[in-house]
């Protein structure tokens, strides 16, 4: 009696496999982001325009 082989099966829960390995390493190789200081951020971005929208509305 011979053997039937789920070749369709047999790739797609290889692949289901693969996916699920690169998805947890792709996770990994994503930085933890710790302590940090936001005034610093902002000091070195600038001060941001608060009031951008009202003023672009006001001049047309």
């Amino acid at each position: 009696m011979g053997v039937t082989r789920l070749k369709r099966k047999d790739r797609k829960n290889k692949a289901r496999a693969n996916n699920k390995v690169a998805r947890i390493k792709q996770l990994l190789l994503t930085p933890v982001i710790k302590n940090v200081d936001m005034d610093e951020l902002r000091a070195q971005f600038g001060e941001a325009p608060k009031n951008q929208k009202v003023e672009e509305a006001s001049a047309e």
